[in-house]
């Protein structure tokens, strides 16, 4: 096959003509401004000794014409409301990105041969800590997907004229969150969407799927409603030509498939196997093949000027709240929560799951329809979708059923790489659902949202807390997460009791307790049946709702060790990682231990009822006292 690839426009009926008349750089300029790409990548990683020039290489060509004609950024005001959005989702070609930059002034060439070093803000993959990078990417597949979320916010919420620009290469669209993406943007019509897909043929051990079958991609892509266009990679023309029609096409997004060649430019190493994630063999060489070393400045078109849409909020716009004795499902306040403060926050979106209706979400959409995303049954497409509004400033409640957020994990914990701070609910969580049975419950979720960085965990019993804890979460930075409960619950907590994160309520309490029980959400009201069942037999017995697992009330915790000598910790999910573990976190450090009795889903559940399924799992109140009297029994 010959370096040209088969252009195919297949311009639809709202593409205007290609506009191409703004002044700028000549082709050969723009070639030379690859060719610049090229070397710096190169020189990065070689003053690394690691790094992935060659898949920065096949690239530079579409970088330069982007840059010198078709992306509208300030690179002095990177917040600035109008700049157009780029998301390098092939975020191990890191080289290119960071010589793009330095081309356009952001930084200098000293920073640059700080890639890969201890304290460098240029990483071996991008992250958000250079203020021009919305997102970390190197997890394949996923800035698409969050790049779905930037333009929706433009186009839906914010109406602003900023284009969402993401540069993905070809063996991450194996991945099926990629595809997610297409269908998600292309019933959208988000025509202020461009994907760059960079087809260079070689993943990382040898071809990828489709090589440089362009029109494979192509047909999978237009099935999605996109509109395509097929290009040669290295011809400046052409590209050109391509980023003019997505500027102009009306409906639909664009997806720019262009052949390149990875290695482009050095014979030693273009579109050669093995070459993959390793600096150049003879870095020197490379660079006089490739023209010399050259510092050209691209100057990078400023967008026109622009406003922040202006929010509709009611500050004083009252949470639910609702009479001890009642009893309510948390899920049910956490919909009522959320719809209210949707009107007190215009900051406010919720994203749904396509469960709006069980997790009650959908609460939500009757009050702010325009600020309710349905994503459907594509959960990392729900989290990607749910970190491009972050980018854009917006406060986003990505809301499904909890065990389905283990498929979104990776996009959560690229989320918290990205300083990200979506706040997500899982409902229907633990064996308390009932008779759906095991693969509806959620058992490892508490496990998975701890472990995720600067992360926040919150497991409310009752209405009332429920209802403070969604308001709470809006402000926490970091990832958020509200863990809510499918069946009702008794409210035992009145309106004006207040719940920081971090803390906890200690509900049972005597100068003579023998032992603390510690519980949180559904299992709560089992530890104060087990208390009160104890107390009748002269046991006294302390309860903890430790309705914040992360951050933990660590100084409550180690009051009733000190003061009980004994906890029994009883948890609806899995021993490992949840409530028990977060418990022991506590002590250490001169702070001696307590005894402990770890009560939690041990065995594999089954279909049955909510109080059979408690029973079977021994976290009911029964199992609660059993462990109590054995540990005291033990001494």
């Amino acid at each position: 096959m010959n370096d040209t690839a088969h252009t195919s426009t297949g311009t639809p009926a709202g593409t205007r003509p290609a506009d191409r008349s703004a002044p700028g750089p000549s082709d050969a300029e723009i070639a030379e401004l690859g060719q610049q790409l090229r070397v710096d990548a190169v020189r990065a990683a070689d003053a690394a000794g690691s790094g992935h020039p060659t898949s920065s290489m096949s690239a530079a060509d579409l970088m330069a014409v982007l840059l010198a004609r078709h992306l509208r950024y300030d690179f002095d005001r990177p917040g600035h409301p109008g700049n157009d959005h780029l998301i390098l989702s092939k975020g191990h070609a890191s080289p290119l990105l960071y010589a793009a930059y330095k081309a356009a002034g952001a930084i200098d060439d000293e920073e640059l041969l700080t890639f890969r070093t201890l304290g460098s803000r240029l990483e071996g993959h991008p992250t958000p800590r250079l203020p021009w990078v919305d997102v970390a990417t190197g997890s394949l597949g996923q800035g698409l997907p969050i790049g779905v979320g930037v333009a929706l916010s433009a186009k839906r919420l914010e109406h602003l004229p900023y284009r969402t620009w993401v540069l993905c290469g070809d063996s991450e669209l194996a991945e099926g969150s990629v595809w997610e993406a297409f269908e998600q943007a292309g019933i959208e019509g988000l025509d202020n969407l461009t994907a760059i897909l960079d087809i260079n043929r070689l993943g990382q051990r040898g071809p990828t799927r489709h090589g440089w079958d362009l029109g494979a991609y192509a047909r999978r892509i237009r099935a999605f409603g996109w509109h395509t266009v097929e290009v040669d990679g290295h011809d400046i023309d052409a590209v050109d030509e391509a980023m003019a029609t997505a500027r102009t096409t009306r409906g639909a997004p664009t997806a720019i498939i262009a052949r390149t060649r990875k290695g482009r430019g050095v014979a030693a190493v273009e579109d050669r196997e093995g070459m993959h994630g390793k600096p150049l063999p003879d870095a020197e060489a490379a660079i006089r093949e490739l023209g010399g070393v050259r510092s050209s400045r691209v100057h990078v078109r400023r967008p026109p000027d622009a406003q922040e849409p202006e929010l509709d909020e009611r500050p004083d716009a009252p949470l639910p709240d609702y009479p001890p004795g009642e009893d309510v499902a948390t899920r049910t306040a956490f919909g009522e929560a959320l719809a209210a403060l949707g009107s007190r926050r215009g900051d406010v979106v919720v994203l749904d799951g396509e469960v709006g209706d069980s997790t009650k979400a959908e609460l939500f959409s009757k009050e702010h329809p325009e600020r309710y995303i349905e994503c459907y049954i594509a959960e990392q497409q729900l989290i990607g979708t749910a970190v491009g509004l972050d980018v854009r400033g917006w406060t986003p409640y990505a809301c499904t059923f909890a065990a389905f957020l283990t498929r979104a994990h990776d996009f959560l914990r690229m989320a918290a790489i990205s300083r990200s701070g979506i706040k997500v609910v899982g409902s229907h969580a633990g064996v308390a659902i009932g008779e759906d049975g095991p693969s509806q419950m959620a058992l490892e979720d508490l496990a998975m949202m701890r472990a995720i960085h600067g992360s926040t965990v919150l497991y409310p019993c009752d209405a009332n807390q429920t209802a403070k804890l969604v308001a709470a979460l809006a402000d926490r930075p970091g990832i958020g997460y509200l863990r809510t409960t499918r069946g009702d619950t008794p409210v035992i907590y009145g309106p004006e009791e207040d719940f920081p994160v971090g803390g906890s309520k200690t509900l049972r309490s005597h100068p003579d307790d023998q032992v603390t029980l510690i519980a949180a959400g559904v299992t709560l009201h089992q530890a104060l049946t087990a208390a009160d069942r104890l107390a009748d037999e002269g046991i006294r017995a302390r309860v903890i709702d430790l309705y914040s697992v992360k951050p933990v009330d660590t100084q409550a915790l180690r009051r009733a060790a000190q003061e009980t000598g004994r906890f029994v910790t009883v948890e609806d999910h899995h021993p490992e990682g949840g409530l028990a573990d977060a418990v022991l976190e506590s002590f250490g450090n001169g702070h001696p231990m307590p005894r402990l009795t770890r009560l939690a889903v041990h065995s594999m559940p089954g279909s049955a009822t909510s109080a059979e399924q408690l029973a079977a799992a021994g976290i009911d109140a029964d199992s609660v006292v059993a462990a109590a009297r054995t540990l005291i029994g033990n001494g």
